[in-house]
């Protein structure tokens, strides 16, 4: 593959490709049919040999290793046709050793799943939806707000691959047009002092139409294409998000959390704004007056109290 996108948009002989790959070319037309096979579509010609004329819609290894700009996330992929969730598969790698960065990415999940125990709809080939597996050497109290990186990370690739500028509504949603694009689920095994691993869950919807959606979440759910009228290219994105990702994280293990802060209250659209804020056991509403350096929403009551919220669904209310 990569001596064939190598030549584009020229042929690659299959003497060429015997040499450079030192098998025969009975084992070089194998190859090729096995990369037809994965939906690759290339071309072969008495004499001239074999030219790349496109790639699959696919979240292959190799496509998003290929001109992949990271040191160590996403260096390591776990890739599957078909999961149940990845965080559920990435958890199971953790526990097995998988190492730092390490990316799990399912072209569909069967049983995807939100914040709050809610599901997420996860539909073959339409979205990004994928784990990270991480091991910070940090206290764990310190790591509930890489939700909010990631959120700015997401953000941020959304921008560079679809020019789409989203917000984010406390403490990691992203919206597009007041609809919910991506949702994010951060799960942590530790110690007292110590993270065992922690796993970050993303799932973006990029390419879906709004007839996808089940018809409970078509008033608040949308997807990239459905703002850009075009599909946008999930291996871009995924490339884009964890190059984000890790000068992100690497910021916040070497300076903490306030240089990143500052970057997520830029496109932040919860702030300075009236909101409620609803739990399993009340439903608070006032002005969302600011996040502090642990992530906590500060909200200001009616009666000019301040309130801090560790969590918590966030609707918007008008002004």
């Amino acid at each position: 593959m990569r001596l064939l996108k190598e030549s584009q948009p020229e042929f690659v002989s299959g003497e060429v490709l015997c040499k450079e790959l030192g098998v025969s070319r009975t084992a070089v037309w194998k190859h090729i049919q096995a990369l037809r096979a994965e939906g690759y579509d290339i071309l072969s010609q008495q004499n001239a040999g074999y030219r790349l004329v496109g790639v699959p819609d696919r979240l292959y290894p190799q496509e998003i290793l290929s001109g992949l700009k990271t040191e160590f996330i996403g260096r390591h992929i776990f890739y599957y046709p078909q999961a149940p969730s990845t965080n559920i598969l990435a958890r199971d790698l953790a526990l097995s050793g998988a190492p730092d960065g390490a990316l799990v990415v399912a072209e569909e999940q069967t049983g995807g799943r939100g914040r709050l125990g809610r599901g997420w709809f996860s539909p073959c080939g339409k979205g990004v939806w994928c784990s990270l597996i991480l091991y910070p050497s940090v206290n764990p109290a310190a790591a509930p707000p890489l939700t909010m990186l990631t959120a700015v990370a997401v953000a941020r690739a959304v921008q560079q691959a679809a020019g789409l500028v989203p917000g984010i509504k406390w403490p990691n949603d992203l919206l597009l047009g007041g609809k919910k694009i991506c949702g994010i689920l951060t799960e942590m095994s530790a110690e007292i002092e110590r993270i065992n691993y922690l796993i970050i869950g993303t799932g973006i919807n990029v390419n879906l139409n709004g007839e996808d959606f089940p018809e409970e979440i078509r008033d608040s759910a949308a997807s990239l294409k459905m703002f850009t009228g075009r599909d946008v290219s999930r291996i871009k994105l995924l490339q884009a998000y964890l190059q984000e990702m890790e000068q992100l994280y690497r910021i916040w293990l070497e300076e903490g959390f306030s240089p990143v802060l500052e970057l997520w209250k830029e496109i932040c659209v919860t702030l300075r704004r009236p909101v409620r804020v609803s739990s399993l056991k009340e439903s608070v509403e006032g002005w969302a007056e600011d996040v502090d350096e642990e992530g906590n929403l500060i909200l200001r009551l009616e009666n000019g109290a301040l309130r801090k919220f560790v969590a918590g669904e966030v609707s918007l209310r008008p002004f």
